[in-house]
């Protein structure tokens, strides 16, 4: 049985109050980086940064944290986990004496050595286990509610002996996908998104460098919108939109995530539409159409106005309670599908310029947008109504509500 090694703390001198240890020596690789590495990285997102070979532990931490190599963990375990001091993840899947496999324990040091070979032998017998610990499979560790994702998930833990690493690695890009999104994120960039996600990390590529190039385009379909080539723009903006759902996979399945890569992803998505819509009014001015020159340009103002304000309700309705407006009620989630947001316009306008009619497809996107901001004040004023009457305003998909 091979140890973890041991890594520096930037803790100094102060001993860290949990420490993690990595049972096993399991060499698979998924994403690019070795399970073990993904471990590593996913407990130090959970705040345990400190990585000790079992010799060091009964006197350097108060708890342990001990996990097996050839286990993937769903994020929401690895937090749990940290969170929860005298905890053992017993995994779902029993093996051939028909005893649940325990994957992780979280126990107090003293107790380390049992622990220990209880996780490094792969079985547990409830009637003959000394410790006293809260036992969970994934699910009642985890829940089955993804906060931040905003979707109806069971959390995974599954050992790559068992399990084909091509499915495992489904299993993690599709547990990376948000649940409320657009059509066109949901139902086609799935299959490519996991192609350009896979090549990307067998290439080291960060998501930060995605994003950047995704930013290339928006400039370039920007620039193709302004000169009056709609279709041209139309097929740039769609590539811009892939890397966008590629940038934030990437980041979730190689456990890459980061406060900037955040802010620069999502800084780009707020704020390039409607620089978009601009230049497409722009375009068409240039194109010399005269006939609906004032419907145009009304059309431009119901845009930009429409998209301002519809964001300026979904941060009302999430301080006020504390979740999404798209998860509130079914009928919000499956609105969210086609709702004026960049995807759903960017199809209406292609779909148009296709057919030979970019002018009436910028009007079309902005009777659309009128339609939907309808949809989204309704929403607020029946959240709101609710409240008023003495009721709380939950999301469907859970119990109680919660800020992703």
């Amino acid at each position: 049985m091979t140890m973890t090694i041991r890594l520096s703390s930037t803790t100094g001198s102060i001993s860290p109050a949990t420490s993690l240890v990595i049972v096993g020596d399991c060499k698979a690789e998924l994403w690019g980086i070795s399970l073990r590495e993904r471990l590593r990285r996913s407990f130090s997102t959970a705040g345990i940064t400190v990585v000790v070979d079992a010799e060091e532990t009964t006197t350097e931490s108060a708890n342990i944290i001990i996990v097996r190599s050839d286990y993937v963990l769903d994020q929401r375990l690895v937090d749990a986990l940290a969170a929860r001091p005298n905890t053992l993840l017993l995994s779902d899947v029993v093996d051939d004496e028909n005893s649940m496999v325990p994957v992780a324990i979280h126990i107090a040091a003293d107790h380390f050595s049992q622990a220990l070979d209880l996780i490094a032998q792969g079985q547990f017998d409830a009637t003959n286990y000394p410790l006293d610990v809260d036992r969970f499979s994934p699910s009642e560790l985890g829940g089955n509610y993804n906060i931040k994702l905003r979707k109806r998930a069971v959390p995974y833990a599954v050992s790559i002996n068992n399990t084909p690493l091509s499915q495992i690695e489904k299993l993690t890009f599709d547990a990376s996908y948000k649940g409320a999104t657009d059509f066109v994120t949901k139902f086609f960039w799935p299959v490519p998104a996991r192609c350009v996600t896979k090549w990307a990390a067998a290439r080291g590529l960060t998501p930060n460098t995605v994003t950047s190039l995704s930013l290339v385009f928006v400039l370039l379909a920007t620039w193709l919108f302004l000169q009056g080539h709609f279709l041209a723009g139309c097929f740039t903006g769609w590539l811009m939109t892939l890397l966008d759902t590629v940038d934030g996979k990437l980041a979730r399945v190689t456990l890459t995530s980061s406060k900037w890569g955040h802010i620069f992803d999502h800084g780009i998505d707020v704020i390039h539409p409607p620089f978009w819509w601009f230049a497409w009014w722009y375009g068409l001015q240039a194109q010399g159409n005269t006939a609906l020159a004032f419907s145009l340009e009304m059309a431009l103002w119901v845009i930009l106005g429409g998209y301002v304000l519809g964001r300026i309700f979904e941060q009302i309705f999430r301080r006020s309670f504390k979740f999404h407006m798209h998860i509130w009620r079914r009928i919000d989630y499956l609105f969210r599908h086609i709702t004026a947001r960049r995807n759903p316009n960017l199809a209406i306008l292609t779909v148009f310029t296709a057919s030979g009619a970019p002018d009436t497809g910028f009007i079309a996107v902005a009777i659309w947008t009128v339609l939907s901001l309808m949809f989204h004040g309704s929403c607020l004023i029946q959240a709101a109504v609710v409240r008023l009457k003495g009721n709380e305003v939950i999301s469907y998909m859970n119990e109680s509500p919660r800020l992703a």
